[in-house]
């Protein structure tokens, strides 16, 4: 009898610590409102005479989930291309970790815990993408491909690396703003 009430007893803080842990979270949703960094703009509705804007429109919007899973997607092919020597293996081993490892960051960056935390992820993602940048250019210089195969590659690498470098800026001033508001 003495356990069955233990039991009880124990079960009835287990329900209260699940209640308070998913207060904490519900509370932690309302700070965490600039999280998504998709880049995509919504379609908008337009008529007919507005055909030409709405072509501009749906030309320029991307998703930089799709984005980085496409970049992933080009750095496994390229490092296929890679000769099967000591050093390609090398490469190849160290550029596919590299290379592909923004998608699933960018995936943690979007569910991030805190402000700090997103800053923390996107800042990871941003590391990836520069160790990827020299991998490349040494795959050029070598060069054990054309160029050809590495140039549009790491066109697309450098424009990734803005796009974060620009989000954690953006980031970091909304936070800062926040506590600001806050004091």
């Amino acid at each position: 009898m003495r356990c069955a009430g233990a039991t009880r007893e124990n079960g009835d803080e287990r329900r209260k610590h699940r209640i308070s842990n998913i207060e904490r979270r519900t509370s932690m949703k309302k700070e965490n409102i600039q999280l998504r960094t998709s880049n995509a703009e919504y379609r908008k509705h337009y008529s007919a005479s507005d055909h030409e804007t709405a072509l501009r429109v749906e030309e320029r919007v991307f998703d930089l989930e799709d984005r980085l899973l496409d970049y992933a997607a080009a750095v496994v092919r390229l490092v296929e291309e890679l000769p099967k020597t000591r050093a390609g293996n090398h490469i190849a081993a160290q550029l596919l970790r590299s290379g592909t490892s923004p998608l699933p960051n960018h995936g943690e960056a979007e569910s991030a815990e805190s402000p700090a935390d997103f800053i923390h992820k996107l800042k990871v993602c941003l590391k990836e993408l520069s160790e990827t940048k020299r991998w490349l250019r040494l795959v050029a210089r070598i060069p054990v491909l054309p160029a050809s195969a590495v140039e549009p590659l790491l066109g697309e690498t450098v424009e990734l690396i803005r796009i974060f470098a620009s989000s954690i800026r953006t980031a970091e001033k909304h936070s800062e703003e926040t506590t600001l508001r806050k004091q």
